[in-house]
């Protein structure tokens, strides 16, 4: 049984969290999936890769001061300012990696709904559309993989999202990118749309359902030898205005 590595949790800016997911995803230096949770130096916002900056710029609250940083995930606006932030590698060569989009969506989202369960959160994973809505694919990830409009997340839940399955209200959404080294999630917790919880139990709770369904067990692990000069280079490069500003 492999491990699933469960890193120590780091403060950053936004371009700097981005970069460090992905270099997560890139740069690894064994074969396993890799979680971590991570905070913000600053109130930030990040937005899908695919999205137009003149759509987020116009969705951004006026006056506030805040980082802000383009994915290297699809999906749509995402406040960070009372989130719980987490990523998920999931290694070429698993099961999960090969599976669809909607179908990893959807694991991922089990396993944070079991743990918020377990916590006595009213918490679910939307299973059904609203005739009016896009049923291609999971959540905003999705729907930005199939051309649909990209919005702000959390405005409306999307399918394989997480819910308050009395209200209908969004607790939980995420982002994916596949590549030929692994599958990146994303994945945010409005805090403000689930009751007091103890997050640290909430951790542990969802990182031992994310191994079981992985088929690993859940291991506490270093943070990993990655070239400070490529984390410096990608930050800063996610920090310009040529990748904030490109589409």
């Amino acid at each position: 049984m492999t491990d699933l590595h469960l890193l120590p949790v780091r403060t950053g800016g936004a371009a700097e969290n981005m970069a460090t997911d992905f270099l997560l995803l890139q740069r690894y230096p064994v074969i396993a999936p890799r979680f971590r949770h991570y905070r913000w130096r600053a109130p930030a916002f990040t937005f899908g890769f695919s999205q137009k900056i003149e759509f987020v710029r116009g969705a951004l609250p006026a006056g506030d001061r805040f980082d802000l940083c383009r994915r290297p995930t699809g999906g749509g606006v995402v406040d960070h300012r009372n989130d719980w932030t987490y990523a998920l590698v999931i290694p070429r060569g698993h099961v999960l990696y090969d599976e669809r989009a909607a179908q990893s969506y959807r694991v991922v989202h089990e396993c944070l709904a079991e743990a918020l369960q377990a916590l006595e959160q009213p918490a679910a994973v939307k299973t059904v559309c609203e005739p009016s809505e896009p049923v291609s694919g999971p959540g905003a990830a999705a729907c930005a993989s199939a051309g649909l409009p990209a919005g702000i997340c959390f405005q409306r839940a999307e399918l394989y999202d997480v819910i308050n399955r009395d209200t209908g209200q969004k607790i939980a959404g995420a982002a994916q990118k596949r590549n030929k080294h692994g599958l990146l999630f994303q994945g945010s917790i409005e805090q403000g749309s689930v009751g007091p919880i103890a997050w640290d139990d909430f951790q542990i709770r969802f990182t031992a359902a994310l191994a079981r369904s992985l088929g690993a067990k859940a291991a506490e692990t270093p943070w990993p030898d990655l070239a400070e000069d490529e984390v410096i280079g990608l930050t800063d490069q996610y920090s310009a205005p040529e990748w904030n500003e490109y589409r």
